[in-house]
C-alpha cells in the first residue's frame, strides 16, 4: 500500500485535491508566527546561546548526524554543549527526561539515545523545549544549547538556525501539509543562518554535507566489525525505519550487496519478529534502528554507522557566527 509520504514527492491528483487545505495550513503558520512577533504569544529568551538544527519538511533529512557533528565541533572548541530534543517515540509519563547513553529508547526516544551515545553530551528531551533547557541548566554546566529540531517551536527563541535538507528529495512537490511535505514554505529558508544539503546536488547558498561509513558492526555487543566492501555479492536482509529508507538501501546496493529490503515507518517500535527471518541470511540496519533492536539481536544482526562530513570552512563559519551572537 502506498504511504501518504509517497504522494508528497510528486504532483499527483491527491496532492492537487488537498491544495486548499495546504493553503489554509500555510496561512495558520504565518498567523502563529505573527502572533509571536507581536508578542501576543509569549516566547522565552535564554541566557545561553541556542542553536537550532532543523528542517522545514516532515520526515528525516539528516538532522541527527548534523547534531552529532555540531556537538563534537563545539566540544573541540572548548564549549560545553547541552542538547535538547522532542523525544519523539518515547513513552515517558513525565517530561522532561534526562538522557544518558544507557537510557531506554522506548522511554526517551531512539534518536536521543543515539545522540547521547555518540556525543557524550548532557541531554534533555520533552515536548516543551523551554522546559528542556531549564532541566539542562538545573543539572549540568553546559554553556551552549543545541536543539535537535525545533524550527517551528517559536516559543523558544534562538540565536542560530541551521536547516538540513534532503539533497535527493529536497522539498517534494513544494506544497505544505497535507498536500505536500512542507511544515513551512520554502521562503522560510531566506531567514536562516545556514542551509545544509545532505548528499545531493548543492545549489547556490547551500553547504554540502556527505555521509561517511564503510564498516558494519555486530549488534549484539560482541565488538566485531567488517568492511562493507567485503560483503559484496552477499544477500542480506536490510531493515530501515527512518524518514527516507531508500537512501539506506541504495548505499548497500551501491556497495554490491544483494538487498532484501524491509522498510518501516520512522521511529517504528521494533519487535523480535520484525528482525527475525526463516533463513540464515545476515540482517543489516541503520544505527538509529539498532538502538531499539539491540535487545533482540544475535550474531546475525549488524548495523551501519555513518558520520556527517562537512568542510572545515563551514566549521569556521559556525564558530564565528556563534561568537558574534555571544558578543551581542
Amino acid at each position: 500500500m502506498k504511504r501518504i509520504e509517497d504522494y508528497w514527492y510528486s504532483d499527483n491528483k491527491l496532492a492537487k485535491s488537498l491544495r486548499p487545505l495546504s493553503w489554509l495550513f500555510c496561512a495558520l503558520v504565518h498567523l502563529r508566527k505573527l502572533l509571536y512577533i507581536l508578542r501576543a504569544l509569549r516566547s522565552y529568551r535564554n541566557e545561553l546561546p541556542v542553536i537550532v538544527v532543523g528542517n522545514i519538511t516532515v520526515g528525516g533529512s539528516g538532522k541527527t548526524p548534523m547534531v552529532i557533528w555540531l556537538a563534537r565541533l563545539l566540544k573541540q572548541q572548548g564549549y560545553k554543549p547541552g542538547i535538547i530534543s522532542r523525544g519523539y517515540g518515547g513513552s515517558a509519563s513525565r517530561w522532561p527526561q534526562q538522557v544518558r547513553p544507557d537510557s531506554d529508547p522506548y522511554v526517551v526516544g531512539d534518536e536521543p539515545v543515539l545522540i547521547a551515545r555518540r556525543t557524550e553530551c548532557p541531554m534533555a528531551v520533552g515536548p516543551d523545549r523551554v522546559e528542556d533547557i531549564h532541566a539542562l541548566k538545573q543539572f549540568t554546566d553546559c554553556d551552549v544549547i543545541i536543539s535537535d529540531d525545533g524550527m517551528q517551536h517559536y516559543r523558544m527563541r534562538r540565536d542560530m538556525e541551521i536547516v538540513v535538507i534532503d539533497g535527493t528529495r529536497r522539498f517534494g512537490n513544494g506544497y505544505c501539509l497535507p498536500a505536500g511535505p512542507l511544515r513551512e514554505p520554502v521562503s522560510r529558508l531566506r531567514r536562516v543562518d545556514f542551509v545544509v544539503n545532505n548528499s545531493g546536488v548543492v545549489e547556490e547558498g547551500e553547504i554540502a554535507m556527505d555521509m561517511a561509513g564503510g564498516v558494519i558492526k555486530r549488534l549484539d555487543g560482541a565488538g566485531d566489525f567488517e568492511s562493507l566492501t567485503e560483503w559484496k555479492g552477499k544477500q542480506v536482509h536490510a531493515l530501515c525505519g527512518i524518514g527516507n529508507p531508500h537512501r539506506f538501501f541504495d548505499v548497500l546496493r551501491k556497495n554490491g550487496l544483494d538487498v532484501i529490503a524491509h522498510s518501516f515507518p520512522d521511529h517504528h517500535r521494533f519487535s523480535r519478529e520484525d528482525i527475525s527471518f526463516d533463513d540464515a541470511l545476515p540482517v543489516i540496519m541503520t544505527e538509529k534502528d539498532a538502538v531499539k533492536c539491540a535487545r533482540y539481536a544475535n550474531e546475525r544482526h549488524w548495523y551501519y554507522p555513518v558520520d556527517a562530513v562537512l568542510d572545515d570552512g563551514f566549521a569556521e563559519q559556525v564558530i564565528t557566527r556563534l561568537k558574534e551572537k555571544i558578543d551581542g
